[in-house]
């Protein structure tokens, strides 16, 4: 196995952006599904915004460096990772307060609808914004389904799901899902957070309707960076997003008593964007769009394919809770143990850097960017040892962290 995964690497045509990144010696990182890599052009993309731009030329850079632009301007540099146009996206706040804005805007152009349709194994966050828009709005009601496609009806109004189920990272089907909610008059929102960057996605070919995402993760934008909302064309005339905040206005320096929206994707915009987390953002932005995302793909499979084939033959107590085809499964492996936390801790004792999540799940995320084959033979080898020795029943490795 060893040999194969030499030679795989030896072919890979992203080998060589492994050294864009910082990876610290001694360590496997597979939780670029939570946190991704540091880009080493990122501190001189922050040490430029801090020593020239900030200290220097102060506030003239809203206008010198162009910080009033970042959110289209990255949003343009984003969208054709996603499939979009430009003009499309904009890149802003959190996946939360994008989330927020995108089922206002569905539900503004379904007036008449009063269900919102969401996975029953949706990321928390996602149905707790649902519970934020039923406060604000009475009389809506969240439905939630394990099979999407048979729950939706024409009583839906706007159909909420995630692209990679963030446990066991299971591929949802973009075209057919959308399609069926077209059909039956419903608007969509996909959550990419666990799919951009790693993936062709297809916003515009499958024709979605709205979408958000956040860029800490496979997009490698560092701890807390902006998040973005996309929003298809056709709908910018009429859609309108309740966070009516004054860089969302057409005219925002006019400083007009009203509120009279921008009549593009920056209408999703509300309040001042943090900069200097923007320009953190950008480098890891940058490597991703000079990426082919069928390439990514593939490297993704070829990597959560061999990991899985290593750990069922030398660590056969995990259970697999991902699927087994590639086709069906993210840039993400999970597997299944009653001490999952405790051998997770242990991993991350000796470098092997994956997380945990409940109630049993180890969960492993494959960055095509800066992983490599050989890491996966070595990572296996550190989980073999772990469990044949029983390292992970150390007192050190039961206790639970804030973070886990």
């Amino acid at each position: 196995m060893m040999q194969k995964a030499k030679a795989l690497d030896a072919a890979d045509p992203l080998a060589h952006l492994r050294d864009a990144f910082f990876l610290p010696e001694g360590v496997i990182y597979f939780d670029g599904n939570s946190l991704g890599a540091m880009p080493k052009a990122a501190l001189a993309e922050v040490d430029e915004t801090m020593q020239q731009e900030w200290a220097r030329d102060q506030i003239t850079s809203w206008n010198k460096a162009g910080w009033f632009d970042l959110p289209t301007r990255y949003g343009d540099m984003l969208a054709p990772v996603i499939g979009a146009a430009p003009g499309e996206v904009v890149v802003c706040d959190s996946t939360s307060l994008n989330l927020f804005k995108a089922l206002f805007a569905g539900l503004g152009l379904r007036p008449g609808r009063k269900v919102i349709l969401a996975e029953a194994s949706s990321f928390p966050t996602d149905l707790y914004m649902i519970e934020g828009v039923l406060a604000a709005r009475p009389g809506l009601e969240m439905q939630l389904a394990e099979n999407l496609l048979e729950a939706i009806d024409e009583r839906v109004a706007v159909v909420l799901l995630n692209h990679v189920d963030y446990r066991s990272g299971a591929l949802a089907d973009v075209a057919a899902i959308t399609a069926r909610a077209h059909e039956m008059g419903a608007v969509v929102i996909w959550d990419l957070c666990h799919s951009a960057g790693v993936m062709p996605v297809g916003l515009n070919a499958h024709r979605v309707d709205l979408a958000v995402g956040c860029s800490y993760k496979y997009l490698n934008g560092g701890p807390g960076s902006p998040a973005y909302i996309y929003c298809a064309k056709r709908h910018l005339p009429e859609v309108q997003q309740p966070l009516s905040g004054w860089w969302g206005h057409e005219a925002p320096f006019a400083f007009a008593p009203g509120f009279s929206p921008d009549a593009g994707i920056r209408k999703f915009l509300s309040g001042t964007q943090p900069i200097l987390s923007f320009r953190a953002m950008q480098a890891g932005l940058a490597l991703i769009a000079a990426q082919d995302m069928a390439t990514l793909r593939a490297k993704s499979q070829s990597l959560t394919a061999l990991f899985i084939e290593l750990v069922q033959a030398r660590v056969p107590e995990l259970e697999l809770a991902s699927p087994r085809a590639a086709q069906m499964r993210g840039s993400q492996v999970s597997f299944r143990h009653p001490e999952a936390y405790a051998i997770v801790q242990a991993l991350i004792s000796r470098g092997v850097i994956g997380d945990f999540r409940m109630p049993d799940l180890l969960r492993f995320g494959f960055s095509p960017l800066y992983l490599s084959h050989m890491d996966i033979v070595n990572a296996v080898q550190i989980l073999h040892e772990i469990m044949a020795d029983g390292l992970w029943k150390e007192p050190r490795f039961q206790a639970r962290q804030a973070v886990t």
